[in-house]
């Protein structure tokens, strides 16, 4: 083509417009949907979070995700990062996946927690971006005897992990209100698992093991892995016989929440991993080792057929492949997965720090430091500490003391500044 025709043609085209530069932090991300009037969406995540890989590949892309990036000023904070982290302690998040609206008026618009089928979240994302999630506009309308309400409102203090707060607010509510709600059955399950959430936060085992088993009553759909996980680490402790007696009532409803909910073609509830390690503890409390295997192996073949070999093909499905084997003791299956998944997956910091941490204590040190040296040139902010940590063992366990001491002070330096807690753990590590 002569370059004169080439011009013009370009000029008919136009000038091809550049992609909005995403916003350098949650600060800047607010003041941009303030200038815009538009909200915030915030994706808690992170490079080893599996539920995060699960929503990268087959939910936060395509035509839906494209429509929802031109309505929202979109954000996605790392939870290794300083200023990433801080924010998520200022919004009191504590499970990832999690994703934030907030307003362009800085008022928060609701979350969700964890991954969700396609279809699910981006009905969910809708609810929010409308503003019928905000917590002032359900305090209102509870205010008004509205029992959908009352139920919504204490769901989303347990979405915010403020137990306390969400049952204090309930008590404020008028005595006709209350008597009225306490004989509804969403009402009532949100309340418990209020319950529950401040008797965490006080490891207050005993009111654990009640709410817990009160919220596994009712039907509460794919957080049954989640609350049953709750009530099984209350009752470690109690006498073999009680603890049978607790738990042998939960095995025919998780299994039928398995057989309906998890393992089918259109599974219900995302995350699979969850649903199957409960029930394998759930085996192992009841006493039940074969069953407890079998449900290792199901997850581990459908994972396998799932992949079929392609490693790239899912994170999630191959890093639950992963779990499954770590959990059921294959060993030799196990190391065969972690270095291919170290192949596969070169870019982060992720594999050889799995790999070299089991290698490590299981006392293999000289094995273990390559892959936790390797694991170090890509390990930033808080997994930076981390993996430190599992080099320092291996070369305390080599007796290279002065490498360890080096190692320490290089990470303190580094981010000990914005990660002191654990920066203290690392330091300490060397007196062990």
């Amino acid at each position: 083509m002569k370059p004169f025709l080439a011009a013009a043609l370009l000029g008919l085209v136009g000038p091809v417009l550049a992609a909005p530069t995403p916003p350098a932090s949650i600060d800047a991300a607010l003041a941009q949907a303030k200038r815009e009037n538009k909200p915030v969406l915030i994706d808690f995540q992170a490079v080893w979070c599996y539920s995060c890989y699960f929503m990268a590949a087959h939910v936060l892309n395509g035509k839906e995700w494209n429509d929802l990036e031109r309505k929202v000023v979109f954000y996605e904070a790392d939870a290794d990062k300083p200023a990433d982290k801080a924010w998520m302690t200022k919004l009191n998040v504590h499970f990832l996946p999690t994703y934030v609206a907030i307003g362009p008026d800085g008022e928060e618009l609701g979350r969700i927690l964890a991954e969700r089928p396609r279809d699910a979240f981006y009905a969910e994302v809708g609810t929010l971006l409308s503003g019928d999630a905000r917590l002032s506009k359900q305090k209102a309308d509870a205010a008004k005897g509205v029992m959908s309400a009352v139920a919504e409102v204490l769901e989303t203090y347990q979405l915010r992990y403020q137990g306390k707060e969400g049952l204090a607010w309930f008590d404020t509510l008028p005595a006709m209100v209350r008597n009225v709600s306490d004989k509804d059955k969403r009402v009532a399950i949100a309340k418990q698992q209020l319950r529950l959430l401040d008797a965490q936060a006080a490891k207050d085992d005993a009111t654990i093991a009640d709410a817990a088993t009160h919220v596994l009553d009712g039907d509460i759909g794919c957080q049954r892995p989640y609350v049953l996980d709750a009530l099984l680490g209350a009752v470690t402790s109690r006498a073999d016989a009680e603890r049978k007696a607790l738990l042998s009532p939960q095995k025919a409803r998780y299994d039928e929440y398995l057989a309906t909910q998890v393992f089918t073609a259109a599974p219900a509830c995302a995350d699979q991993r969850s649903a199957v390690l409960t029930a394998a503890d759930l085996d192992a409390a009841l006493g039940d080792p074969d069953g407890e295997q079998a449900v290792l192996r199901k997850a581990i073949d459908l994972s396998r057929e799932k992949l079929d070999g392609n490693l790239k093909s899912d994170r999630n499905v191959a890093d639950n492949l992963r779990v499954y084997l770590l959990r059921a003791k294959a060993g030799d299956e196990l190391d065969t997965l972690e270095k291919q998944l170290i192949a596969a997956y070169p870019n982060d910091y992720v594999y050889n720090y799995r790999y070299g941490r089991r290698l490590v204590e299981n006392g293999k040190f000289a094995e273990g430091l390559p892959y936790l040296d390797k694991a170090a040139k890509k390990a930033y902010g808080a997994n930076a500490i981390t993996v430190a940590t599992y080099r320092v063992k291996a070369l305390q366990g080599l007796d290279r003391n002065a490498e360890a001491q080096k190692v320490v002070a290089q990470t303190v330096a580094s981010e000990g500044k914005s990660f002191p807690e654990q920066a203290k753990k690392l330091q300490e590590s060397l007196k062990s």
